[in-house]
C-alpha cells in the first residue's frame, strides 16, 4: 500500500515526529490539530471560541492540501481539556458541518500540547 505524506504551509508544522496528514488507501488521516496560528506558530486566543476557529481553519488547510474538503470528512475526534466547552465547540463546529456531519467522538482529556483547550483530528475521503 502507497502512503502519502501531506503538509502545507497554511496550517501549523508539526511539532513532533509525526505528519499533518497522510493519504492512504482513499483515505485521508489528519493528525490532531491544536489552535496554533501557523504564520506565527503561537496559540490562537484564550477563548475555546477563538481556538475552535483557528482549529477548524488548520483542519481545513491541511483537508485542501490533500485535496479534500469538509464534505467528505467521515470521522473526527474532539478533546477538550473541559467538557463545559461542548456547547460552545459544537456550535462552531456545526457551522462547518451542518449537511452530513461525520461520525464523531468528543472525549475529555487531562491536557493539551501548549496548554490548549481544543484538538480535533479527523478522517476524510482522499479526492
Amino acid at each position: 500500500m502507497k502512503k502519502t505524506i501531506v503538509n502545507t504551509e497554511d496550517a501549523p508544522a508539526a511539532i513532533g515526529p509525526y505528519s499533518q496528514a497522510i493519504k492512504a488507501a482513499g483515505l485521508v488521516f489528519i493528525s490532531g490539530q491544536i489552535p496554533l496560528d501557523p504564520a506565527s506558530g503561537e496559540v490562537a486566543g484564550d477563548s475555546i471560541e477563538v481556538q475552535t476557529e483557528r482549529v477548524i481553519k488548520n483542519l481545513e488547510a491541511v483537508l485542501k492540501a490533500a485535496g479534500s474538503d469538509f464534505g467528505k470528512v467521515i470521522k473526527t475526534t474532539i478533546y477538550l481539556t473541559d467538557l463545559n466547552d461542548f456547547a460552545a465547540v459544537n456550535g462552531i463546529y456545526g457551522n462547518y458541518f451542518n449537511d452530513s456531519p461525520p461520525a464523531r467522538a468528543t472525549v475529555e482529556v487531562s491536557g493539551l500540547p501548549k496548554g490548549v483547550k481544543v484538538e480535533i483530528d479527523a478522517i476524510a475521503l482522499a479526492a
